[in-house]
């Protein structure tokens, strides 16, 4: 049985989606707090975590980025804001979706199964067993690190997909909204926002000048090429 962690400080919607999820056949256990959701995270196995925004101590945005020091499985933020700099601080520390309450249990259900679903098929696609090496950046496609001058750099399922998919494509350019489709699938129910976060975030770790990137190059009002040269 699929399992999910639900990180919420009110009960009556942390005991609903744990009812709609169980009614469809998940497994569910509930965090009340963020120190509480991360102990659980560390210490028991997830498929998905639904993580809301507001909670007392440290808030959804902090503990999504110390989940991701650990955990590559989906995260779904839970949050009443809509706006577009509250979704791209989400992204830029981790999250995979947003879902904006007030939901249905038919849109809650269908974005933890379509995430699930897609983290399933990347991980369980044989990657070969070889390397891909451009300059001082050397990626293992069998153990899934990445190397900078013979320094692991950390990386979550999503970004290391993304990087491969752009390095294994040299000199081609992509749109955000191709990436986005290939990478995230518009079943996702995400928003091609994370494209750019996802670009900028590789960018700080494989870039030794971000701003002037080797690696990944933005093509205004196109999209983004990977340089092999």
């Amino acid at each position: 049985m699929k399992k999910i962690l639900i990180i919420e400080d009110e009960m009556d919607i942390a005991e609903l989606e744990r009812d709609y999820l169980e009614v469809n056949g998940f497994g569910s256990d509930i965090a009340s707090t963020g120190e509480e959701g991360l102990r659980l995270a560390r210490t028991h196995s997830y498929n998905l975590i639904l993580l809301d925004l507001m909670l007392p101590g440290i808030d959804g945005y902090e503990l999504c980025k110390k989940l991701r020091e650990f955990l590559d499985i989906p995260i779904l933020m839970v949050t009443a804001r809509k706006e577009d700099i509250d979704k791209i601080r989400g992204f830029d520390r981790g999250a995979d979706d947003y879902i904006v309450k007030p939901f249905t249990p038919s849109e809650l259900i269908a974005r933890v199964k379509a995430h699930m679903s897609r983290y399933d098929r990347l991980i369980s696609r044989e990657a070969p067993k070889d390397e891909i090496e451009i300059k001082n950046l050397r990626v293992d496609l069998d153990s899934r690190r990445v190397y900078v001058d013979n320094e692991e750099k950390p990386f979550t399922a999503k970004e290391f997909d993304l990087l491969v998919f752009l390095a294994n494509h040299p000199d081609r350019v992509f749109t955000k909204e191709h990436l986005f489709e290939r990478l995230w699938g518009y079943d996702s129910f995400g928003d091609i926002t994370t494209v750019t976060v996802h670009i900028r975030k590789i960018r700080e770790k494989i870039e030794e000048d971000p701003s002037d990137p080797v690696f990944i190059e933005t093509i205004w009002g196109v999209g983004y090429r990977f340089k092999k040269q």
